[in-house]
């Protein structure tokens, strides 16, 4: 996609050397016919002039926060709205320092972390402040959170040092971003179908089975299509958790409720099932709440397996249907036994049995299997579960087209 017309980039500029870069970068973007809005820090016009940046975005500079000619449009949010990508760059090390905390005061912190939208960050810092386990840790704190980082590269820096920490080419941030334009347009085509959370199958009218499934993983891999461009409907079993209303959410509580939602949500392009359904429910829940008593018994029946039935669909099978599996032992031998018996494309399993990784933790550590010929096998590090999301959807991105 060499054209970016009607494509929306906001650009923040920090105060760092390497901001001269940031002309180059705006004068190719706008040579592809981009619309670009610039916001500049304070410290960036140290580095770079306001009309420097004006004439080669003809575009709109942003610079205060608190602009009497601009208050009643609200910019932190209008602009964070507007653009299909933000761009920053420089990212010096104050900037990740502050949005890693979740500081805003000024535009360009405030507009960030009220975006909606895919951040990139071209890092660009002295090789030792890079190296900085502060710095690192800030950064894998907003990789958490979705953010990605372009760069940076190995070289000579400004300060006369030698390292890493020196902004990557214009022409390389470029590219990056443009190929996540591209990749969203062609994924707008595609209607992806997520499940998330447990399932409760109810005693009486006050209990009930469940398990400790936080539904964070599901809701992530949902983010992640929608940022990619998907058609995303997420079917959610009982959480605390919040998604993008560009997602389409259906809250249910109960597995037979979950299958009845799929049901209709069908056909999709993929199919994604990361819901810990309740494998049995109660034969006969009370319909008052059952007293104290010395003992109880429960008479148990299967749930609907909702994997098996669209995985088997004759008429509205998904081109890609993933399973999750979570086990305690045995993941390998579990997770191929059940790919086979359900027909899946594709089988990702944990181990919940480690205590950093699995229900209730912000980390995961998966395994994919594939279904093919030599069932192949692909294991993603431990990270945080948005970090496996975007790892687990551009793997799919890179399947279905």
């Amino acid at each position: 996609m060499k054209d970016l017309t009607n494509k929306k980039i906001l650009f923040i500029i920090c105060g760092g050397i390497s901001a001269y870069k940031s002309l180059e970068t705006i004068r190719i973007f706008k040579k592809h016919n981009a619309e670009i809005k610039t916001i500049l820090t304070k410290n960036a016009k140290e580095f770079v002039t306001p009309l420097s940046v004006a004439s080669l975005s003809q575009g709109k500079i942003y610079d205060d926060l608190f602009s009497l000619e601009n208050e009643t449009e609200m910019d932190h949010i209008s602009l964070s709205r507007w653009a299909d990508a933000i761009i920053i760059a420089p990212a010096t090390a104050n900037t990740i320092a502050k949005l890693s905390q979740g500081n805003s005061d000024d535009l360009a912190s405030t507009v960030t972390l009220a975006s909606n939208k895919q951040v990139f960050l071209a890092p660009a810092m002295n090789v030792r402040m890079w190296e900085h386990m502060s710095t690192q840790n800030n950064l894998k704190k907003l990789k958490g959170y979705g953010y990605k980082t372009i760069g940076p590269e190995i070289g000579d820096m400004a300060c006369g040092e030698y390292g890493e920490g020196k902004m990557s080419e214009p022409l390389i941030i470029y590219k990056e971003i443009q190929n996540f334009l591209f990749n969203k347009i062609k994924n707008n085509k595609f209607k992806a179908l997520v499940t998330a959370g447990p399932t409760n199958e109810y005693i009486d009218p006050v209990r009930f089975i469940t398990n400790k499934s936080s539904g964070r993983q599901g809701y992530e891999i949902a983010k992640s299509l929608y940022k990619k461009g998907f058609d995303t409907t997420l079917i959610s079993g009982p959480t605390n958790l919040k998604v993008d209303e560009n997602i389409k959410l259906i809250k249910v509580e109960t597995a037979e409720e979950m299958f009845k939602a799929t049901q209709k949500s069908l056909p999709t392009d993929i199919a994604i099932f990361t819901a810990a359904v309740a494998d049995f429910k109660v034969s006969h829940p009370q319909k008052e709440k059952i007293k104290k008593t010395e003992n109880l018994t429960l008479n148990l029946e299967k749930n609907i397996d909702i994997l098996n039935y669209v995985s088997n669909h004759n008429s509205m099978r998904p081109r890609i249907v993933v399973g999750f599996a979570a086990e305690t032992s045995n993941l390998e031998k579990n997770a191929i036994e059940k790919l086979k018996n359900k027909n899946c494309d594709w089988i990702i399993a944990n181990d919940i049995s480690k205590n950093e990784a699995g229900f209730g933790n912000e980390n995961n550590e998966v395994t994919i299997f594939y279904e093919n010929k030599e069932m192949k096998k692909e294991k993603l590090s431990l990270k945080n579960k948005s970090e496996i999301s975007d790892e687990i959807v551009d793997r799919i991105i890179a399947q279905i087209n």
